[in-house]
């Protein structure tokens, strides 16, 4: 089978899009901005530990701009070392299980359109930059079993990301309750101690000078 060549950067119709999905998912939207950052179950975490993390977001300002403008530091300190999913091989696995790495989280899904429209550059993006201080970690949510998701992973040609799955959307939830998520796909930069750096809710060109640029800051590299 033919791999399909990576879409050109997202349209302004698409990031619309997004936005308009996230309504529909519910009604976090207004919860988002009206609570902002941190509500919900990530109030549970420790604000010491994760205050360098807001800290090193808010220091990330300038490498916020152009594909990745959207980015935006959380106004109080965020721990996701929580947040699960299984890997590869069906394993338990949490953000924790991912210490000492700078980690950009990406939660998607086959029938969300920006999701499939980006998922490309974020392969390139692990095949460019991707390591022992960073990875991409992609989280597919779709319910039910791996067909469909092997099935778009083999005619992309997405060869250079971890099959990491979801089919519970427990991630999606989780996200949602502490006010980071509103619709799909949603990218999160997390500290190697599992802290919150930036979050976005919209699909971006992960494979730009702008996207290289910002993760290579985040991850010291």
């Amino acid at each position: 089978m033919t791999a399909k060549k990576p879409f050109g950067l997202p349209s302004m119709k698409l990031v619309l899009f997004a936005a308009v999905a996230g309504v529909i998912a519910g009604a976090a939207a207004v919860y988002v901005k009206e609570a902002g950052y941190g509500n919900g179950i990530g109030e549970t975490a420790s604000a010491d530990q994760c205050a360098a993390a807001k800290d090193r977001g808010a220091a990330l300002t300038p490498f916020t701009k152009g594909q990745v403008a959207a980015m935006s530091a959380p106004p109080a300190p965020v721990s996701l070392r929580d947040i699960a999913f299984k890997g590869p091989e069906g394993q338990p696995l949490t953000v924790a299980s991912f210490a000492g790495k700078t980690l950009l989280l990406n939660v998607w899904a086959t029938w969300c359109v920006p999701c499939r429209e980006e998922m490309p550059a974020l392969n390139a993006l692990e095949k460019s930059v991707g390591g022992d201080k960073f990875e991409v970690v992609a989280v597919n949510i779709d319910t039910g079993d791996e067909e469909k998701t092997k099935a778009f992973r083999t005619e992309y040609a997405i060869d250079k990301l971890g099959h990491y799955r979801d089919n519970t959307m427990g991630v999606f939830n989780v996200l949602k309750k502490q006010g980071l998520a509103f619709g799909l796909p949603v990218t999160l930069l997390v500290d190697d101690k599992g802290c919150l750096i930036s979050a976005m809710n919209s699909p971006a060109a992960w494979d730009s000078d702008d996207a290289k640029k910002l993760v290579k800051a985040a991850a010291g590299i």
